[in-house]
C-alpha cells in the first residue's frame, strides 16, 4: 500500500507543479497559482500520514516505509530548489524569461557547488533516519521495525556514493577559462 501511496505522491507532486506554473505563465491565474503551489508540500503530509497510520495499524515495516521516509527527506531539503528549477525553467520556455541559472563550469566554484550538494544529502540522510527512528518509537514494536534499522544502514550508501563527485572536484578541479589558480 506504501509504494502505491508514494508513487501517487509523486505523480500528484509533478501534477501540483505543472498546474501551478502553468496557471501562472500560461493561463495568467496568479491567485490559483500560488494555492497550488503551497499544496506541493501537502504531498509529504499525506505520505506522512499514510506510513504513520499504515504503521500503527498493524503493518510489518519493509523497504517502502523506508523509501517514504527517504522521499520525504529528499522533498524537505530537495523540494524548494526543484520548484525553483521548473519555476525557472518553465518561466524560460513560455513566459520569455531569462536563461535558467546553471551550476558554475568548473574551478573553486564548482568545488563549492558539489559540497554545498554533498551537504543537503547528509542532512536528507539524516532527516529519513530521523524520520525512520519517530517512525520505530511510535510503533514501539522490534519485531514490526527491523526493516527500517536496516533501511537506515543501507540508505547511508548514498552520501557515501555522493563524496565521490565534491571529492573528485576537490582532488582535480576542471579548468575554466579565466581561472588561473586551477
Amino acid at each position: 500500500m506504501i509504494l502505491a501511496i508514494i508513487i501517487g505522491c509523486e505523480i500528484g507532486f509533478w501534477v501540483l507543479l505543472g498546474l501551478g506554473l502553468a496557471s501562472r505563465y500560461l493561463w495568467n491565474m496568479r491567485r490559483l497559482s500560488t494555492v497550488l503551489l503551497l499544496a506541493v508540500p501537502l504531498v509529504d503530509v499525506v505520505l506522512l500520514v499514510a506510513s504513520v497510520v499504515d504503521m500503527r495499524g498493524g503493518a510489518e515495516a519493509n523497504w517502502s516505509h523506508g523509501l517514504a521516509a527517504a522521499y520525504i527527506a529528499y522533498s524537505i531539503v530537495f523540494g524548494h530548489r526543484t520548484v525553483k528549477w521548473a519555476d525557472a525553467k518553465f518561466a524560460h520556455r513560455f513566459a520569455d524569461g531569462p536563461e535558467p541559472w546553471k551550476p558554475p563550469a568548473g574551478g573553486m566554484a564548482r568545488t563549492r557547488y558539489e559540497w554545498g550538494i554533498w551537504l543537503r544529502i547528509v542532512v536528507a540522510y539524516g532527516i529519513a533516519c530521523a524520520l525512520l527512528l519517530g517512525l520505530t518509537w511510535i510503533v514501539d514494536d522490534p519485531s514490526r521495525t527491523a526493516a527500517l534499522t536496516a533501511f537506515m544502514g543501507s540508505l547511508l550508501k548514498i552520501p557515501l556514493i555522493a563524496a565521490i563527485w565534491p571529492v573528485s572536484y576537490t582532488l582535480f578541479p576542471k579548468k575554466v577559462a579565466g581561472d588561473s589558480r586551477v
